[in-house]
Parts: structure tokens; C-alpha cells; sequence
């Protein structure tokens, strides 16, 4: 497992590097405008299409049907399980994705009633562009799934690279040819989405073996199977999956520019959930699907319980470092070109609040694979769902008293209780109790460290700042300059949190080793 976190963890930050560059270009030809707001909006009702029909859930939901195939010794039941279970979720990701382009002008205008008709028509015309990536997406992730179940994961790692790589170069090539306009990026999302997400994981698929046979009959028991698990995630759209549609709905309602801001804000922060929680979710899974289905219980037990140390820990660091210094990181990233410095502003006050979702994120990668491996599908659901009802009351309050901050803060909570919630009901069967104490003091020793650290990263990167009166240097200056200051402010982080954590184990635990070391006779 720990080899297989490697190899996603190296394609999630490869990924996680060329999105974060995404994101910079887009800024820097596009900033954060009207025009902006629009590209966000259009991927509202793709999203939503693919997680309607589990399309984000698609591994989840056939690696612990092939992995009893594989358990079982039948491999060749495993291909015939995949063939029976493509054939009607291609058709029905193709009918949804026709529904949702005859549709798109009567659901934009409800989901976005502050924009504007010339808004709304330039939103829909992205979104039609975008909807059959949803095709490619789908049928992709049944490819990948297949691999990973074979554990096999370095081609699924390339699907968001050379999706990323596509949105940038139709971007680029668009502003080149014609002129800059987020349509050239909804184009290349198409194109990376074809290339990355589809063909070259079917070509991946192939070398491990895949066969389809789609001349089998349509009603196959393994499609019932499935269905049963899968129903559950088609029907239940927890805070998770809806978290990105919230952001870009109640985003329009603080101020022209803002849910783009947010955009920004929050893919910042994915990226280092990305990196740590997303390559252990990904890498461990179908390990625990396979612990589950050979019947090693507590042995799963015990890999989720070491999946959340090396996923919290480190996550406490990355937040305690990101909300220290919010503002210099995205001056870095962003503010060059049509990036003003009014956008800082607004995207690091709503990444400061998104920062301390990032343990939690890292939380949920790990908790939510726990009970799909087990099967579970209806725990997740029906905890995500009534935490999404929960949101919505705490996104209008937050909203309209705090603005753009307040839209971060209730993403923040409603995944946190989220999360508190499952890992209740997780730990609260067997030695669950003995088990999340050790790992709760095991967190806990973390998070002082994390908070001295970032105080003192803090204080050195406002103290440069002030110093070189930054906010009067010219665009270029300043974003060499805050680069430096992101590079000295991580490295006083890790300085003091290694320093105090080296004094606090002598403190703690010098005095009670030399006390039991045997005396010289």
C-alpha cells in the first residue's frame, strides 16, 4: 500500500502542479471577473451529471465487485462483470448528458438568478461544450478501475495530468489565435478529458488483461449487484460531492468576481489534499476492498487506523502553513496580468477559512473508502446527506453576515461535521474506543507543533512584508518577492515545529528514558 501511495502521490503532485498552473494562467489572461464567473458556473450541471450517475464513485463502485472475482480465482467472471456493467452506463451517461444539454438554459437561469441574459447565454454555450466530457469521464473510471484493482496505477495517474495539460493549451492556444476567453479552456477540458480520462485508460485497461464481450445478455446478475451498491451514491449527493456547486452558487451572491475568488481559493487548498490524502485514499482502497473480501477484518481495520495517521498528520502541517500565509501564496500564484491585487484580497481571506478543511478533507478520503470497501454505501450517504441539508442554513447565514469569507467557513464546517460524524460511527463498533484514543493522542501531539509553527511562519512573512513596504512594488517585484517570502516562511515553519517537537520529546520522554536506563555496578 505504502508503494502504491508513492506512485499516486508522485502523479497527484505532478497533477496537483499543472493545476495549480491552470489556474495561473487562467488568472493571469482572465483575472477574476463576470466573464469568469461564467466558466465556473459552466461546469455546475456536467458535475453534477457525472455524480448522478456515480461517475465519480465508479471505482469505488466496481473495484470490490472485481476484487471478489479476483479473490475467487475467476478472473474471466471479473471481465464478464465489466462488460455487463458498461453497456447501460454508457447509455445512460449518453441520455443524461443529451437531457442536460436540452436543459441547460432553464437550470442555469434557475441555479444563477444575479446573471445577467448575456451571462447566462455564455454559460449555457460552455456548458454544451463541456457535457460529453461527462462520456468520457464515466466509461474512463471503469477503466481505472480495472487497474487499479490489478494494482497497476501509473497510467490512471496520468488522466489529470493530461487533462490539466489540455485545459492549458486550449487556453493558451485560443488566447493566440483569437483572443483571450474562457471558452478556449472549456474546449481543451473536452479534449484533455478525451485523451487523458478515456483513451489512454482504455489502452491501460487492455494491457492488463480487459476483455469485453458485450454480446452477453443484458440482464446479467452482477449488474443487480452493482446497481445495489451504486444506488446509494446515485441518490445521495452528500456536502462532498455538492461542496463545489455551493461555492459557485452562493458565491454569485457577495460580488461580481467572487465566486471566481473562491474557485481560486479552493483548488489552492485542494492541492495539498491532493498530494497527501487523495494519493493514500486512491492507493489504499482496493487493499482494503481485498482485506474485506479475503475476510481480514481487523487486519482493515488496522490499515485504515495507519491511512489516517499519514493522512492527518502531515494535513495539520499543510493547513497550519497555508492559513499562515495566505496572502504571500496567493500573490505568487496569481497576481500578475488581470489578476488585481483587490482578487488577493478577496481569494486569501477565503483561503484562510479553507485551509482548515484540509485535515478534514484528509479525513473523509480515508473514511469514505473504509465503508465503500466494506460495502456500506448507505452510511456515507445518508451522513452526507444530512450534512448537505445542514449547509444549506449555514451557507445563507455565513454568506450574507460575512461575505466571501463566510461562504469558506460553511464549507469548512459542514465538512467537518461530516466527518466527525463518520468517524463516530465508524469507531463505535468493536475496539473502536481503544483504538481512536491511541490515534486521537497520536493526532493531538501533532497539532501544538503545527500551531507554533505556523504562528511563527506568520509573523516572519507579515514582518518581510511590512519591511519592504511590498504592496508599493511593481506586479513583477512583488511576485518575486512573495515567492521568497512563501520559501522563508515554509522554511521557519519546519524549523520551529522540528525544534519544538525535538524539545518536547526530551521534556516528555528524556527524563523517563534516562530514569529506567539500569545503573553501572
Amino acid at each position: 500500500m505504502g508503494t502504491a501511495a508513492l506512485i499516486v502521490s508522485a502523479g497527484v503532485l505532478i497533477s496537483r502542479i499543472l493545476g495549480q498552473l491552470r489556474e495561473i494562467v487562467f488568472a493571469s489572461l482572465l483575472g477574476a471577473t463576470a466573464s469568469t464567473d461564467e466558466y465556473v458556473a459552466a461546469f455546475a450541471i456536467p458535475d453534477f451529471l457525472n455524480y448522478l450517475l456515480a461517475g465519480g464513485f465508479l471505482s469505488i463502485t466496481f473495484i470490490p465487485i472485481f476484487s471478489r472475482f479476483l479473490a475467487e480465482d475467476d478472473e474471466g467472471g471479473g471481465w464478464e462483470a465489466l462488460s455487463a456493467i458498461i453497456r447501460p452506463i454508457a447509455v445512460g451517461i449518453v441520455g443524461l448528458v443529451a437531457v442536460g444539454w436540452v436543459a441547460a438554459p432553464h437550470i442555469i437561469d434557475l441555479l444563477f438568478p444575479r446573471f445577467s441574459p448575456e451571462q447566462i447565454e455564455n454559460t449555457v454555450r460552455f456548458t454544451r461544450i463541456i457535457l460529453p466530457a461527462q462520456v468520457f469521464f464515466v466509461l474512463g473510471a471503469l477503466f481505472t478501475a480495472v487497474q487499479y484493482t490489478k494494482g497497476v496505477f501509473t497510467i490512471p495517474t496520468l488522466a489529470p495530468i493530461i487533462y490539466n495539460l489540455g485545459i492549458i493549451a486550449g487556453g493558451i492556444g485560443w488566447a493566440v489565435v483569437t483572443d483571450a476567453s474562457p471558452e478556449g479552456f472549456v474546449w481543451g477540458a473536452l479534449i484533455g478529458a478525451f485523451i487523458g480520462n478515456f483513451a489512454l485508460q482504455w489502452w491501460g485497461a487492455r494491457r492488463v488483461g480487459m476483455r469485453l464481450s458485450l454480446r452477453l445478455p443484458w440482464r446479467q446478475p452482477v449488474l443487480k449487484e452493482y446497481l445495489m451498491i451504486a444506488f446509494p451514491l446515485m441518490i445521495g449527493q452528500s456536502i462532498v460531492v455538492l461542496d463545489e456547486t455551493f461555492m459557485r452558487v452562493f458565491g454569485q451572491f457577495v460580488s461580481e468576481g467572487a465566486a471566481t475568488e473562491l474557485n481560486y481559493a479552493r483548488r489552492t487548498m485542494l492541492v495539498p489534499v491532493g498530494v497527501i490524502a487523495q494519493a493514500v485514499g486512491v492507493a489504499a482502497y482496493p487493499f482494503l476492498a481485498r482485506l474485506f473480501a479475503e475476510g481480514r477484518r481487523h487486519e482493515m481495520r488496522l490499515a485504515v487506523d495507519k491511512a489516517l495517521r499519514w493522512v492527518i498528520i502531515p494535513s495539520l502541517a499543510a493547513a497550519a502553513l497555508v492559513a499562515a500565509m495566505t496572502v504571500p501564496i496567493v500573490r505568487a500564484l496569481f497576481e500578475r496580468g488581470e489578476f488585481t491585487p483587490e482578487s488577493t484580497i478577496g481569494t486569501a481571506q477565503a483561503l484562510f477559512f479553507y485551509a482548515f478543511a484540509i485535515p478534514v478533507w484528509g479525513g473523509l478520503q480515508i473514511l469514505n473508502r473504509a465503508f465503500y470497501a466494506r460495502r456500506e454505501m448507505w452510511t456515507p450517504v445518508i451522513v452526507g446527506t444530512a450534512a448537505t441539508v445542514a449547509a444549506v442554513p449555514l451557507y445563507v447565514i455565513l454568506q450574507d453576515g460575512f461575505g466571501i469569507r463566510g461562504v469558506a467557513l460553511a464549507s469548512t464546517l459542514a465538512l467537518g461535521i461530516y466527518t466527525a460524524i463518520l468517524a463516530a460511527v465508524w469507531y463505535g463498533e468493536g475496539d473502536g474506543a481503544r483504538r481512536i484514543t491511541a490515534l486521537a493522542t497520536e493526532l493531538g501531539r501533532a497539532v501544538p507543533l503545527a500551531a507554533i509553527g505556523g504562528l511563527a511562519a506568520f509573523g516572519v512573512s507579515w514582518g518581510i512584508a511590512e519591511l519592504l513596504d511590498i504592496t508599493a512594488m511593481a506586479s513583477a517585484l512583488r511576485t518575486t518577492v512573495s515567492i521568497v517570502i512563501v520559501l522563508i516562511g515554509t522554511a521557519v515553519f519546519t524549523g520551529v515545529a522540528v525544534l519544538i517537537g525535538a524539545l518536547l520529546h526530551d521534556l516528555l520522554y528524556g527524563k523517563r528514558t534516562k530514569e529506567t536506563e539500569p545503573t553501572a555496578t
